[in-house]
């Protein structure tokens, strides 16, 4: 029925990053829509309500620790026999603006969250998956996999654009097992992780007036994308970037 392309009821879904930002609002209203979602994280900023709390799993789980992601995969296929989605939406930023040195060790902290654990639980979770010929993994890139739409924070912007490539590489590599890889690109949301620059009345305008809409994401505005993608309304894609950017990308140059 029409109505069910759309729905996500029922179905398995680890989401990273959940502990807060868009990794945590997307954990709530996938779940109010009937799915089971394990939200991973090294900390939560709200306990689960008591409505959700047959939908909503909150697990302490690092994911650059590989070993601890395999366990929880192997404990969920154990108890539900199956998992159909893993949105890999965990990740870090450590802008540090100095002239001509980015810090070696912010570059590793940025790269192993953002896209070496994307890359070490994709392949975790993708046998899991093959045993029903069938899942949906969800990479959150961002504008920076396509343009610098910021400075002094490289690392961030490298993690992104390979993260971007990772996504297709693995979309031709696991497509014959009827898995689907495909990103979603978010443009400047309002989190925790954005805050010190939405409070920077410059930046803030400057970024506002760059996008189409006039205004900036809020993290519900990545929840229906991911719904697309984890549904069946989208099974015929993957190897895809959906950027959820507000016009961002495609404004061009400013009116002269």
């Amino acid at each position: 029925m029409h109505d069910e392309l759309f729905s996500i009821k029922d179905k398995v879904v680890i989401i990273t990053g959940g502990g807060g930002g868009q990794g945590s609002i997307i954990s709530y209203e996938m779940a109010k829509r009937g799915a089971l979602v394990y939200s991973l994280d090294l900390k939560f900023a709200e306990s689960v309500p008591n409505t959700l709390k047959h939908n909503l799993f909150q697990i302490k789980c690092n994911i650059t620790k590989p070993h601890q992601f395999a366990d929880v995969c192997s404990k969920l296929f154990r108890k539900l026999k199956r998992i159909d989605v893993l949105i890999n939406a965990a990740g870090v930023a450590h802008p540090t603006l100095t002239e001509n040195n980015y810090p070696m060790e912010n570059w590793k902290k940025t790269i192993d969250v953002n896209l070496t654990a994307a890359f070490s639980c994709s392949q975790i979770v993708v046998p899991h998956m093959m045993k029903n010929k069938t899942g949906s993994i969800i990479n959150f890139t961002s504008i920076n996999a396509e343009v610098c739409a910021g400075t002094g924070n490289p690392a961030y912007i490298a993690s992104k654009g390979g993260l971007k490539m990772l996504g297709k590489a693995f979309a031709k590599d696991f497509g014959k097992y009827g898995i689907r890889v495909n990103n979603i690109g978010p443009g400047f949301v309002r989190t925790q992780m954005t805050a010190k620059s939405y409070a920077d009345p410059q930046k803030r305008k400057a970024r506002t007036d760059r996008t189409i809409l006039g205004r900036w994401a809020e993290p519900y505005d990545m929840v229906g994308p991911c719904i697309f993608l984890a549904s069946n309304a989208s099974k015929y894609m993957t190897a895809q970037d959906i950027y959820v950017d507000g016009g961002w990308l495609a404004n061009g140059l400013h009116e002269y």
